[in-house]
């Protein structure tokens, strides 16, 4: 479902008296598919897409070996990858493209900084930040976005409630496969390949020129060779815990 202006505004005015009142921790949702009888289980892999440009080694990978993924895109981003954007479109039995937002500002509705970046800091602000990724993602001729990720994936409890009231789901995750894509690739890897039946992984493919993307390729290859699953957040039929904090 997606609100009109006016619905927007009330919403804002509303969300502004909760966070005005008091400012709750920052909430990290997690994410788990439900566990399938037999098998030897699936994994979501979920893939932001900040700014900067493509790591190829990623997406060269997912393409080779036809392993499906959950890619969350900025509006940034896409201005600048319209060739990875192109490429993922021609697969779309392999690539999901939902909205990490017009501009990775984090869904957090009170002024501060979550790992050096600064906040939306008003529920106005969080507004914009997810409905223009949402336009952003329209332009491409993509289909509306159903889930959505804020840039840090870190929220205050109200922008979750504001979110889902535009009618998104939130994209936590279970296991944080390259730190930010700021590990190392053996780090990585062994992170990724650790994954087990439900896991959702969160990586990057927005940094060509880091370490971590070797790993990630490292670690999904792992996975595939002990027979998992790869399903995109959408084609997942039972999804668990999406947007708790257990």
């Amino acid at each position: 479902m997606r609100l009109f202006p006016k619905h927007l505004c009330a919403i804002a005015i509303a969300m502004s008296a909760v966070s005005a009142s008091h400012a709750a921790p920052l909430v990290e949702p997690t994410l788990h598919l439900k566990s399938q009888a037999g098998g030897a289980g699936r994994v979501a892999l979920t893939l932001d897409a900040c700014g900067g440009q493509t790591d190829n080694r990623i997406l060269s990978a997912l393409v080779e070996n036809k392993i499906p993924a959950t890619i969350f895109v900025t509006g940034i981003w896409l201005k600048r990858n319209a060739a990875a954007v192109e490429i993922m479109r021609s697969h779309p039995d392999l690539f999901e493209l939902e909205n990490h937002g017009g501009h990775h500002v984090p869904a957090v509705d009170t002024p501060q900084k979550i790992y050096g970046i600064r906040s939306a800091g008003s529920p106005e602000a969080v507004l914009a930040e997810v409905e223009s990724g949402a336009a952003a993602l329209a332009k491409t001729g993509e289909p509306a976005p159903k889930w959505f990720r804020g840039a840090t994936a870190e929220y205050s409890p109200s922008a979750i409630a504001m979110i889902r009231k535009l009618g998104f789901k939130i994209a936590g995750f279970s296991i944080n496969g390259d730190g930010g894509s700021l590990l190392g690739a053996k780090e990585t890897a062994r992170r990724i390949a650790a994954a087990k039946d439900g896991d959702v992984i969160i990586s990057h493919i927005n940094q060509p020129t880091h370490a971590a993307g070797e790993g990630v390729v490292e670690g999904l290859l792992a996975l595939k060779a002990k027979g998992l699953t790869f399903v995109r957040l959408d084609d997942a039929d039972g999804i668990g815990s999406h947007g708790t904090t257990d």
